[in-house]
């Protein structure tokens, strides 16, 4: 019975994914007059594979990542389980309705992982399956009950390189309780997967550690190998290419019969189990591939009773049971209304019970009963909380002179000798760079992660080194290898701690600056999942100057800038490093509502992530400072080191490692003017954030909003020149005067950098003290004779 029911279930879901995206391509108004899409072949191919999976086999501690193009299926299963309304499905891919790919942030049904940069949904499941060990070997966590985390994938995900980097990860990680089932269409969205191709990606799977199960044949097809002449039916299928195969699927029953006829000739036995089956059972048998059988599907997923990584490869059928199956165009096509009326009448859905998730159901009642106790859904919505942790305070009494890297080195060694609750849940990652960036000290206190503990042979055999690195179970520090994108998917999943697992993680992440960008795929993706983690960029910019240009980095100001739920900051100075992180470790906590706080109109409640941009230049600290105005500023995004008066005609304004050019250029120019304001911006970021939200509050009619930098900024006078600078693009500050409508003059790197001194190179980009002073005289009422005589003295 359960089989019938699956059956039933399988051509429901079908028919409801295909009818939303007709309907939102050919019923709904248009308004853009441009093709809506969504993917229908894509999703029927996957139809049978989601069925047994979610009505059969998962338990609710699993998580699932969706192949993105079989997002229609995934939001037909939520509808016919109660989970999304009729509403946001008539809906789809416009505003508010369901989302083109499941999306956790955006979609009002069960969404575990975020899909639609294929590969990432893919592998974002073996770190989730890490993360869960990770918890689960804590004391804290040992309550974890151990779920599956299933990536249902395309075939031609497998393209994307960060697939098999998340292998390699997942075999010097020891995973487990990993599934990947991947849609063997051997369609991609321009053509034919090349023969023979899994052949070879299924020996990398092997070499890593996988189980491989292949489901090649459905249950009508092991049938009819069964019969006489069955043996001949099955060598044909296997040496048929993939090409011919589909174009064959295509054009239906008699060709097939045609093509086997001369193909096999008469021999007897296969030509008399062909000749006993109609044109639509013989097209239904040679489309009968494992994928696309539920019976098959449930029985395999039954069969794996070990926690061992598992590749399923389902052979399917791309359109597989509509009018399109098979054609090499139909990645992206749909039925016309033509077809789709036919195929609406061939699956017996009355006109006007398009949208009934009962329609055709033989037996409502009894449908209704099994759904009631498939246990994946049975304890409703499966999104967890965890309480928040309190955050101590984060002194920190550092040198006189000390860099930014040095100082976030030593407030989390400082963390790692207490025994608070926030030490306990902080977990530290970092792609090879981790003596490098200044986690050594926390990961010599704190340890390194692993299953089983491993013994450090430099320790055995009293070899010295910095780095007492030990592997155990208690570990704080999941050591991973040199890509980025993984060090970002780890971030991601670890990020999504306290909702997938209900246990809060501090996931705090550490890579060369420059090397940010390697992984941005990967860090849009966990931001756009609301992951909650530290990303910490150290060292950066031309001041890390003898790396060259290739190590120097130039825009990830401007990612800061730019990310969506990244709160960026560039601290100068190891006080301001020491507030923000102390604010930081709350604000990935949040999970407020987005109303603005209207002092600097941030949405801050709503809570986020948060990237550090740090530097190796060790600088001159400013002393202790204790006042509100300070550790306010540095939050917000600027603070005055040194406030303007009433006639300041000058302003420099600085982001990071160069604030000591930045302050001695205010006292080369104070020389020849008394009134210039020096500001510490520690957060481009925020300050622009704030008054774009400002200022459209303003334009919906609330003529008091005000941001920081704006109230930083009212007393200027209008002919004030604001000079900029910042060791990265000096577009990242530019903005400021458009504030307040002030003359602009940033500076900034803009080309790659080659090797040299700190002071060769800020003199090469104009970022020196002396460049700034002339940029200010230069550009303010009566500087030019002081500027002539700076100009004579020079550096």
């Amino acid at each position: 019975m359960t089989h019938a029911h699956l059956k039933t279930i399988e051509q429901r879901l079908l028919w409801l994914s295909h009818w939303m995206i007709h309907h939102a391509n050919h019923i709904r108004p248009k308004v853009d007059g441009i093709k809506i899409g969504g993917h229908q072949a894509s999703s029927a191919s996957m139809v049978s594979i989601l069925t047994a999976l979610y009505f059969h086999t998962l338990r609710p501690e699993d998580r699932v990542a969706v192949k993105p193009h079989a997002s229609p299926v995934f939001h037909a299963i939520q509808y016919l389980m109660g989970n999304q309304t009729r509403e946001k499905m008539e809906n789809f891919r416009g505003f508010g309705g369901v989302q083109s790919y499941p999306s956790r942030t955006k979609d009002v049904d069960d969404v575990d992982f975020s899909t639609g940069s294929v590969g990432l949904g893919v592998a974002i499941t073996s770190f989730a399956s890490l993360v869960q060990d990770y918890i689960a070997a804590k004391g804290w966590g040992r309550d974890l009950p151990l779920g599956r985390m299933v990536a249902l994938v395309g075939d031609a995900e497998l393209d994307e390189g960060n697939v098999y980097e998340a292998l390699q990860e997942g075999w010097k990680n020891d995973l487990r309780n990993c599934w990947w089932i991947i849609d063997y269409n051997r369609q991609s969205l321009d053509g034919i997967v090349r023969e023979g191709l899994f052949g070879r990606i299924e020996k990398i799977f092997d070499a890593f550690g996988w189980d491989v199960v292949r489901i090649k044949y459905g249950a009508l097809q092991r049938a009819a190998f069964a019969e006489a002449g069955g043996s001949v039916l099955r060598d044909w299928i296997d040496r048929c290419p993939n090409q011919d195969y589909a174009a064959l699927t295509f054009m239906g029953g008699a060709v097939w019969r045609k093509r086997l006829m001369e193909d096999l000739g008469d021999q007897g036995p296969v030509s008399a189990l062909i000749e006993r089956r109609s044109d639509a059972e013989l097209a239904a048998l040679m489309e009968n591939l494992g994928g696309n059988c539920v019976q098959t599907m449930a029985e395999a997923f039954d069969a794996i009773t070990h926690d061992r990584p598992t590749c399923f490869l389902a052979y399917t059928i791309k359109g597989w049971g509509t009018p399109i199956a098979g054609h090499k165009d139909n990645h992206g096509g749909l039925m016309n209304p033509t077809q789709f009326a036919a195929w609406q009448a061939h699956m017996g859905v009355p006109q006007g019970e398009e949208w009934d998730p009962m329609a055709t159901v033989a037996d409502p009642a009894a449908l209704r009963g099994f759904l009631a106790a498939v246990p994946f859904f049975a304890r409703g919505h499966r999104r967890f909380h965890d309480d928040r942790i309190a955050v101590p305070h984060l002194a920190l009494e550092g040198d006189r002179v000390m860099s930014t890297q040095a100082a976030f080195g030593k407030i989390l060694d400082d963390l790692s000798k207490g025994d608070t609750a926030l030490a306990a849940r902080i977990v530290t990652t970092s792609p090879d760079v981790t003596g490098t960036t200044n986690l050594g000290p926390w990961v010599n206190r704190r340890k390194l992660f692993a299953r089983q503990p491993q013994a450090d042979a430099f320790i055995e055999h009293r070899i010295p080194s910095t780095a007492k690195w030990e592997f155990t179970p208690e570990g704080q520090h999941i050591e991973l290898g040199i890509a980025e994108m993984n060090l970002f998917l780890l971030l991601g999943a670890a990020g999504l701690s306290h909702s997938l697992f209900g246990k809060r993680l501090f996931p705090i992440g550490t890579v060369y600056d420059p090397f940010v960008h390697r992984g941005l795929d990967a860090l849009n993706y966990a931001c756009y999942q609301d992951a909650r983690f530290i990303i910490v960029g150290t060292p950066s910019g031309a001041t890390l100057a003898p790396e060259g240009g290739a190590h120097q980095s130039i825009g990830t100001p401007l990612t800061g800038l730019s990310q969506d739920g990244l709160a960026a900051f560039e601290p100068a100075f190891a006080d301001e490093l020491a507030v923000i992180l102390e604010w930081a470790f709350d604000y990935l906590q949040r999970d407020g509502d987005g109303d603005p706080d209207e002092r600097t109109w941030l949405r801050d409640e709503t809570g986020g992530s948060v990237y550090l941009r740090l530097t190796t230049n060790p600088i001159e600290q400013p002393g202790k400072r204790q006042d509100d105005a300070f550790r306010q500023g540095a939050i917000d995004g600027a603070y005055w080191l040194r406030k303007p008066g009433p006639n300041c005609d000058a302003v420099i304004a600085y982001q990071g490692a160069v604030a000591p050019e930045a302050i001695a250029a205010a006292g080369i120019i104070g020389e020849h003017r008394r009134d210039v304001g020096v500001l510490a911006v520690t957060s481009a970021d925020r300050l622009n954030a704030g008054w774009t939200a400002a200022q459209r509050a303003r334009a919906r009619g609330n003529p008091a909003a005000r941001s920081h930098i704006e109230t930083l900024f009212a007393g200027l006078p209008r002919d004030c020149t604001i000079v900029t600078a910042i060791d990265g693009h000096p577009a990242t500050l530019a903005w400021l005067g458009a504030v307040g409508g002030h003359r602009t003059v940033p500076h900034g790197v803009e080309h790659f950098g080659q090797t040299g001194t700190i002071g060769e190179l800020y003199r090469h980009y104009g970022l020196d003290r002396h460049a700034l002073a002339q940029s200010v005289l230069a550009h303010s009422p009566g500087g030019r004779s002081a500027l002539a005589s700076l100009v004579v003295s020079g550096p």
